[in-house]
């Protein structure tokens, strides 16, 4: 199990990380898909909620904790599975209780410092911003690459061949040959056999 101290700096260090992915959200939420301005204040109601909520999820472990070991005192069986605790780990199941209750505190005392909360707005502000920021320049490259520049361009042409020959024009195909299917056959006209590539009937791609 680790020191207890160390244990909770841990603890602490995965629901800061949390609350950060869960704020990020938000704002992505509330700015892109609400359309709503970006403000610290609006936002740390939020981040202090998250924080209080992750505190009281480590509050349920440490009760759980603490169940289990009352449950388990005076056991000297074999345990029926994972969670079948037994007198030999008290020991462990009473430090994870204290592990639970010391993260769930430090969580409460960032909750209730502004700078703290503040300060976790402001990283999942940039969170944010640098996803935004990645997508941007991600849709830029695709859209704004050209042959010469694309080191995969030769290598992906051949798939994307493939595909258009395999999948784009036998459908396309498939298309037309419906639409001549409901057309009046007195409008159809005899003539000679129209010209085939790779199983498909150009005549029939002619717009």
């Amino acid at each position: 199990m680790g020191k207890t101290a160390e244990a909770i700096a841990e603890g602490v260090s995965i629901a800061s990380a949390a609350a950060r992915l869960a704020v990020r959200n938000h704002i992505l939420v509330e700015t892109i898909a609400h359309d709503a301005p970006f403000d610290i204040a609006t936002t740390a109601p939020f981040a202090h909620d998250t924080l209080i909520a992750l505190a009281e999820e480590q509050e349920a472990a440490a009760a759980l904790a603490k169940r289990q070991r009352k449950k388990a005192w005076g056991k000297f069986t074999d345990p029926d599975g994972t969670h079948d605790y037994r007198d030999r780990d008290m020991r462990n199941l009473r430090k994870r209780h204290r592990q639970y209750i010391g993260v769930a505190k430090e969580l409460r005392r960032i909750a209730e410092d502004p700078h703290a909360v503040r300060t976790l707005v402001e990283q999942s502000r940039d969170a944010a911003w640098g996803d935004v920021e990645a997508n941007l320049q991600r849709r830029l490259r695709v859209e704004g690459m050209r042959p010469d520049l694309d080191p995969d361009y030769d290598r992906m042409r051949v798939a994307r061949m493939q595909s258009l020959r395999l999948v784009d024009l036998p459908r396309l195909a498939a298309h037309r040959r419906h639409l001549a299917d409901d057309a009046d056959p007195a409008d159809a006209v005899n003539g000679p056999p129209s010209p085939r590539a790779s199983g498909i009937d150009l005549s029939e791609l002619d717009a």
